[in-house]
């Protein structure tokens, strides 16, 4: 019980006084964006982990809840699985096969690296971890997350129920895609590395090509953009309309299994009966199929990031900090086995192939942070040529990372 819980019988702000907790969720919200477009510092920690940590130190000071319905019901039942079909309008799987080559080759073998490290650590772990369900709903959240990015990552935890271990996860999560990063970008200068592989953008960047248009356009990622009442209204109303005929679907099959299945008719029920699987499915058929369509719809990446912001404020309200540091540990110890796999898969699958490190290094990014940070990375290393590949195949990433966590987390019992 805190000191607020204590004084006043509740903490500062009622669970159920909605608009303040709404107020409060969404002022955090944006300071944490101003924070991480204003200061590099921030940027560096990135403005999801600004977030989290914010709602993580006023929930164990007392000032707001750990669980209210704006959380539960609304955050959770609504804004998560709202946000997804937005940020798959970008996925266009005709335009992600034709234009980024090799890259996608390394990317996809990453992928399998990331599941393979799922199961290596859930079998390493189970025991230790002393709770083999609660586990095996955090290695679905991270093969999500590590092939995709934080909407994944939600679908997950919110498919799988997985909330009292989400906020340790999390903190897990974050430490060490940091680190790695770290570790990526120096790579790029080993001896080592560049022995044994090709490195021709490297070459170019020491050679003197300047990174001004490179640093341009990492200014201008989240820059203004032309968007109007219609576009704000089309992309609800899509992603809405998306949610409910996903849950439609889904209930068709949930209901097609019989009582008693198999083992096999088990597995298809699950699959088939998430509504991630289906929002997944229609987002991209939709983003392939209506690529006219999609390009008019003008602000949809903006909504639906600010929305898995919302979401990630969510995720550090439950935080309980001795939770984290009892539970962290073991939890990090998953998602290093898993990034290492993944790390193994791409740089060797690149050295077979006789691929370009600054390839293998953008696409694990893309395995392990998303599409923003790959790209991020292709840009701070004056990559340029790259920026558009690492966004593209980071978006697939958002739709293989749904359905290969929905496996890892029905094969695994979550």
């Amino acid at each position: 019980m805190t000191l607020m819980e204590k004084l006043f019988g509740h903490t500062l702000i009622a669970a159920d006084n909605t608009i303040a907790l709404l107020a409060v969720m969404c002022l955090g919200v944006a300071f944490s964006i101003w924070l991480e477009q204003k200061y590099n510092w921030a940027s560096k920690i990135s403005g999801a982990i600004i977030a989290l940590i914010l709602a993580m130190v006023m929930a164990n000071l007392g000032i707001i809840p750990t669980s209210c319905v704006l959380y539960d019901d609304v955050v959770w039942g609504i804004v998560v699985p709202v946000g997804i079909p937005l940020l798959l309008l970008q996925c266009n799987l005709k335009k992600i096969w034709s234009e980024t080559g090799r890259m996608l080759v390394i990317f996809l073998i990453g992928a399998v690296g990331t599941i393979a490290g799922a199961f290596l650590a859930y079998a390493l772990l189970a025991g230790p971890f002393g709770d083999a369900q609660g586990l095996a709903k955090v290695a679905s959240m991270m093969t999500g997350s590590y092939i995709g990015g934080g909407v994944n990552f939600a679908a997950m935890a919110s498919q799988f129920d997985g909330k009292e271990l989400t906020s340790a996860a999390t903190v897990a999560d974050n430490l060490l895609m940091a680190a790695y990063f770290f570790v990526l970008i120096a790579f790029a200068g080993m001896k080592f590395f560049r022995k044994h592989f090709k490195h021709p953008l490297i070459d170019e960047v020491e050679a003197g090509t300047s990174k001004e248009a490179a640093q341009t356009q990492a200014a201008a990622f989240w820059s203004r953009k032309d968007i109007s009442l219609k576009d704000i209204a089309v992309n609800v109303a899509y992603a809405v309309a998306v949610v409910w005929i996903s849950q439609i679907i889904a209930g068709l099959f949930k209901g097609l299994v019989p009582e008693n299945p198999n083992a096999f008719m088990d597995f298809v029920g699950k699959f088939l009966g998430s509504q991630y699987v289906w929002i997944t499915t229609i987002s991209v058929a939709f983003a392939t199929l209506c690529e006219k369509q999609v390009s008019k719809m003008a602000g949809s990446q903006e909504i639906g990031t600010y929305l898995i912001y919302l979401f990630l404020f969510v995720i550090g309200v439950p935080a309980n900090i001795m939770v984290v540091l009892t539970e962290a540990p073991l939890l990090l110890v998953l998602t290093f086995i898993m990034v290492v796999v993944n790390m193994i898969f791409c740089f060797v699958s690149a050295k077979l192939f006789k691929f370009n490190l600054e390839d293998a290094i953008i696409a694990s990014n893309a395995n392990i942070g998303g599409p923003t940070t790959a790209a991020g990375m292709a840009i701070s290393q004056g990559w340029s040529a790259l920026v558009g590949p690492a966004m593209l195949i980071g978006t697939l990433g958002y739709v293989i990372g749904n359905y290969a966590g929905t496996i890892v987390g029905i094969i695994l019992g979550a």
